[in-house]
């Protein structure tokens, strides 16, 4: 290959290399920018698929963030084991990339998934952060074949790269999180509940749809901290955040609301369907007061209900509506549950 073209093949590696770093350090979109990297990868190698999987030390798996090239069985498997003496752990264990020109005999290389896939060829480059392996990054090709230093060299940049991209993405959700989150319940905080209650008002709203509102009030809490102190407050108050966490859906948000009030946001639920998590919920409660408590004094709650659009369509009034329902269940003896839709005629004890 003569001189000139060697610098232009040169030339379009680096510009396709800039092309991926300003990607990495524009957007925190980490599937987007893992794709990227992983089509200039093969670009580069000139190999015919590839996959970048992030691992789970936790619980020993891999799960595929970036693919292109396989079949869609070979995809279907998404999240999978590291299998002992497997070459994911081999790559685990050295943290050293692989390099593998014939997979064929190959002790380590027994994944019937990637022998029914007809992978005969690949590079497998760790993935670090911080001195941890995070994922690993791989390059395949159907057919036997050497891998220069130069298409080596390119692809250690490409997953520092990877590695970068999980990096800031990882920063940016640990601020978002902190921003949201209520530092002592590890509950969404008052604003991030405001701001999911006017979405969810918007979206009820657009849809034709219905959603409710629950506040929760731990009765008589300022016994506890004069009591018992604040610190033995504080205890009471993560143990029963865990609690509410266990009594409502994954799609419910769950926000400390203030002091020892709680707020449960319940998407596509009417006003009796909330009532049956609001018993549900001071039912877990009362089961678990002895624990909440160790054992010092019972701890009961009351709740107000309201629900959106029937008892009000704004996020303010829906607020008011719900605090009225709750001060209706102090006001009637505490330890229960007022829908605003009914206050003179329904309570659910």
């Amino acid at each position: 290959m003569s001189t000139v073209k060697i610098l232009n093949e040169e030339v379009r590696e680096l510009i396709d290399l800039l092309e991926v770093a300003k990607l990495v350090v524009s957007t925190l979109d980490i599937d987007q920018v893992l794709d990227a990297i992983l089509k200039s990868a093969m670009k580069l190698t000139s190999t015919s698929a590839g996959s970048i999987a992030l691992y789970d030390k936790a619980t020993n798996e891999l799960e595929m963030r970036a693919h292109s090239g396989f079949s869609r069985d070979f995809v279907g498997n998404a999240r999978w084991k590291v299998r002992k003496g497997g070459l994911t752990d081999k790559i685990l264990k050295t943290n050293k990339p692989t390099v593998i020109t014939n997979t064929t005999n190959k002790k380590f290389f027994t994944n019937a998934v990637a022998i029914k896939e007809g992978i005969k060829s690949m590079v497998c480059v760790p993935l670090v952060l911080d001195k941890e392996i995070i994922g690993v990054f791989y390059v395949d090709d159907f057919n036997p074949r050497e891998f220069t230093e130069r298409e080596l060299r390119l692809l250690y940049i490409l997953s520092s790269f990877a590695s970068m991209s999980i990096r800031h993405a990882r920063e940016h959700d640990t601020t978002v999180k902190l921003a949201i989150t209520d530092g002592l319940t590890g509950l969404f905080n008052h604003r991030h509940f405001q701001e999911v209650l006017e979405r969810e008002i918007s979206r009820t709203l657009r849809y034709n749809d219905r959603f409710s509102l629950i506040i929760i009030d731990i009765d008589n809490f300022k016994q506890v901290n004069d009591k018992y102190g604040h610190q033995f407050g504080d205890q009471v108050l993560r143990k029963l955040s865990e609690i509410l966490l266990s009594s409502c859906r994954d799609s419910d948000t769950v926000a400390r609301y203030g002091g020892e009030e709680f707020a449960v946001i319940l998407p596509k639920v009417d006003s009796s369907q909330a009532t049956l998590t609001a018993q549900r919920i001071k039912k877990d409660i009362k089961a678990r007061s002895a624990e909440l408590m160790d054992g010092k004094m019972p701890l009961t709650v009351s709740i107000g209900i309201a629900t959106c659009p029937a008892d009000d369509k704004s996020r303010q009034g829906l607020i008011e509506k719900a605090d009225k329902a709750l001060y209706t269940a102090k006001a009637r003896g505490k330890d229960r549950a007022v829908e605003f839709r009914n206050l003179k005629r329904t309570e659910v004890a």
